[in-house]
């Protein structure tokens, strides 16, 4: 029985595949197996409630069609939720990895209440002007939505985990950590969890916070003898949205506050979500009891969007500010303009601001002279993990080969771990790359950048030298 349900759901799989793209595919589909099935249902395993959601939301349609044409009719898709696990290890859809897989999962119990009960979203009443002048109150921007949110390979993971993180479906996703470079979308999708969680949970205590605030209120609740007060705020939460948890680093009585509130959500099951520039083990001068908390739940990187996310987010965009600029214009932003979704918004709006001002065409010329600073920081950072060893190389006088080499004397270790601090922070590549240009696992890239930042901040000649090296390897 078993086999033939393999065989059913590799012949309806074929057929999803063929309508989506081969990353979507592995991504949503190449984890999932048919368990069980009648005349009109069928069981399906998916890992965790954010598979199921978002096949739901997304490719359902898809879905149901080729059920159809498999079987000869509709059935309703039943999802099994991590029971069944050691089944579905046993064979997938294919055997292609699957990225979602090596996040970091740790199941704990969903939130009840007092009789035991799971909690489940409470309807709403509310009118649209109620929702907004309550998320006003709680400092979220109302534009800051999920349906104002383009979703694309490079961010469709953290978007549906932020998605069951505000319909309640999180459990063993607390907290939820979302990271990413700037401007690819981390606080759109923290304002958007509070919004989504308003509307089904209008009398529920949300709190937003960055972590700037965060400290500046704790030293002033210090200075005026108010730490209660200052303490009941945030420990009462029943979601606690905290944005840029990096700027804790450092701050040692603020990490202190901030780790005593955490485990007060936690225990209390309430919920947090936090975001970062940089995963938390990257964090420098964080405290190593915070970044395990930080890794607790679910980890969701955002990446660079590609060139059709990148259009995507400007017809969005043009619709929504009911701008209008011409497609040669709106390719060319798309193209040119690569590592920041805030920075591809300013520029057309730049653009689109300049066209209706002054009522004159946007020629070339034109463009390229509005957009200059812009065009100028987009270029000026493509740099190399070769070209970064061989100015490393250079600099300190040894050789090349070094960088890859397993040799430990001293000055070649802290040169090779100054090129590893250089291609972490001029380049898009991501740890585990680092790591294989140098012959180095992950773990020795993050100890490297750590290593390179103490003695940074504690001599200002190798400041000046890794100064003069970023300065070299830009212009070059």
């Amino acid at each position: 029985m078993a086999d033939e349900l393999n065989v059913i759901w590799k012949e309806i799989c074929s057929k999803v595949r063929e309508q989506v793209s081969a990353d979507t595919f592995r991504r949503w589909f190449s984890s999932t197996k048919l368990i069980e099935a009648d005349e009109n249902n069928l069981r399906v395993f998916v890992p965790n409630h954010i598979y199921g959601l978002w096949i739901d939301s997304n490719y359902m349609a898809i879905l149901n069609h080729a059920v159809t044409e498999v079987l000869g009719q509709p059935h309703k898709i039943q999802w099994e939720i991590g029971a069944g696990e050691a089944k579905a290890n046993q064979q997938v859809v294919s055997d292609a990895p699957d990225p979602v897989l090596d996040e970091q999962v740790k199941h704990k119990p969903a939130a009840r209440n007092q009789n035991g009960s799971r909690k489940g979203p409470v309807a709403i009443s509310d009118s649209n002007d109620q929702i907004e002048k309550l998320t006003k109150k709680i400092g979220l921007n109302k534009n800051h939505r999920f349906d104002s949110f383009v979703v694309g390979s490079n961010n469709e993971y953290a978007c549906a985990a932020a998605h069951a993180v505000s319909k309640g479906n999180s459990e063993g996703y607390n907290p939820l950590f979302i990271w990413g470079g700037p401007g690819l979308g981390k606080t759109h999708l923290l304002h958007a969890i509070g919004y989504e969680h308003v509307k089904r949970n209008p009398k529920s205590k949300i709190v937003y916070m960055t972590c700037e605030q965060f400290t500046n209120e704790f030293i002033e609740a210090i200075q005026n003898n108010s730490l209660s007060k200052f303490r009941n705020r945030y420990r009462k939460a029943d979601l606690l949205l905290v944005d840029d948890i990096h700027f804790l680093a450092g701050k040692e009585k603020s990490q202190e506050e901030f780790f005593h509130t955490f485990n007060m959500i936690c225990d209390g099951r309430r919920h947090i979500v936090l975001t970062s520039d940089r995963p938390a083990a990257e964090i420098s001068d964080l405290e190593e009891r915070i970044v395990s908390r930080c890794e607790w739940g679910l980890t969701a990187g955002l990446e660079l969007p590609d060139v059709e996310t990148r259009l995507a987010i400007l017809r969005k965009k043009m619709a929504m500010w009911q701008v209008s600029l011409e497609d040669r214009i709106v390719e060319f932003l798309a193209d040119r303009i690569r590592k920041s979704v805030r920075r591809l918004e300013g520029a057309m709006m730049r653009l689109a601001s300049y066209s209706s001002l002054s009522g004159k065409s946007l020629t070339d010329e034109v463009i390229e002279g509005l957009l200059k600073d812009i065009l100028r920081e987009e270029g000026r950072r493509r740099v190399t993990i070769p070209s970064i060893q061989k100015e490393v190389a250079l600099h300190f006088d040894v050789r090349i080969a070094d960088m890859t080499a397993r040799g430990r004397r001293s000055d070649v270790a802290f040169a090779r771990q100054v090129a590893m601090y250089l291609s972490r922070t001029m380049t898009d590549h991501s740890l585990v790359e680092i790591g294989r240009a140098f012959g180095r696992d992950h773990g020795t890239v993050i100890y490297a950048v750590k290593k390179v930042e103490t003695r940074m901040e504690s001599s200002q000649d190798i400041r000046q030298k890794i100064s003069i090296l970023g300065s070299r390897l830009s212009s070059v």
